[in-house]
């Protein structure tokens, strides 16, 4: 049975979460090199017979100070959890990063906040952790403290694919690059932005080819152009498949970063419903055309496309 998770927006948390296993990171995309972490996390708990708690931080820190990274997540909160919730956590402190908080100074962080108010029993970190103001808190400085403040640092080594780290660094360079099988191999599922379907231009219903259309928010920008994906409306477990273009829409001559989905062999009214699109498959990088007509024979050819290569996931 899956626990109901507890989630705090501060470290004021119930005592009976005190001596627990706190894991601290902002596990964005909780990739294969996270869920490492995670597994050896479970097997404590059941060892140890202790609770499992995660400290994550919103925004990320690098948004926070460096504004020019605005499409930076590869995964919203809501989508963390509905992962988190897989490995038995039973509790989240999501505490919001912002200027007084990133003054905090590593050693405070480490007596007023981890040994007074979380008291854990062990703490896992990756180790290229940095915390604290001007990030001069390290694994090592976590190390440093464990025999006063009573607890034990488990920072397993990375895990390593085709001799490359896996971080979530590592899956933005993948989906910039539009290679989203292995960004999908290494996040273990299909990566997929989550967003409300909003009233668009209709372009897509002018030239016979409907779509839905959604802002991408904060989500990281996988390469512009055309996916293969599967969708879910709502709650519905349903996937349907379908075509998307995230991208500028040259042939119209658009300035604004837009997801457009046409779910194949549907035609319900679905305006703010909340959509989830996941990537299967780069059909091709994203180009203006001469005409419609042009545009209308290559997407054609790309539903063709894509609905092979969704078959292939049958």
């Amino acid at each position: 049975m899956v626990n109901k998770l507890k989630v705090y927006q501060n470290f004021n948390i119930s005592k009976r979460f005190h001596n627990s296993i706190i894991l601290i990171g902002n596990f964005d995309g909780l990739h294969i090199g996270h869920q490492k972490l995670f597994n050896i996390a479970k097997n404590y708990k059941l060892r140890k017979k202790l609770n499992i708690g995660v400290i994550t931080f919103d925004p990320i820190p690098k948004m926070f100070f460096n504004p020019e990274f605005k499409n930076y997540r590869i995964s919203n909160f809501e989508q963390k959890l509905e992962i988190l919730q897989t490995y038995n956590i039973d509790f989240v402190v999501n505490k919001k990063f912002d200027k007084n908080f990133s003054k905090t100074k590593y050693t405070n962080f480490i007596k007023n906040i981890l040994y007074d108010k979380i008291k854990p029993e062990y703490i896992f970190v990756s180790n290229n952790f940095r915390f604290g103001n001007r990030r001069e808190g390290s694994v090592n400085s976590l190390k440093k403290f464990e025999k006063k403040y009573n607890y034990q640092v488990i920072n397993p080594s990375p895990l390593k694919k085709n001799l490359e780290i896996v971080s979530s660094t590592l899956i933005r360079k993948y989906l910039a690059k539009g290679k989203i099988k292995v960004a999908n191999k290494y996040l273990k599922r299909n990566w997929s932005i989550e967003g409300t379907v909003k009233v668009g231009r209709k372009l897509g219903r002018r030239i016979g080819f409907p779509t839905c259309n959604l802002d991408i928010g904060d989500y990281v920008i996988a390469k512009p152009g055309v996916y293969a994906v599967k969708v879910k409306i709502q709650k519905n477990s349903k996937k349907f498949h379908g075509i998307a273009n995230l991208g500028y829409r040259p042939t119209f001559n658009q300035k604004k970063l837009l997801l457009e989905v046409n779910i194949f062999n549907f035609s319900k009214n679905i305006y703010k419903k909340k959509l989830k699109v996941e990537f299967i498959s780069f059909i091709r990088g994203e180009k203006k055309f001469k005409n419609i007509d042009q545009l209308k024979k290559q997407i054609d050819k790309d539903v063709l496309v894509s609905k092979k290569e969704l078959n292939k996931k049958l």
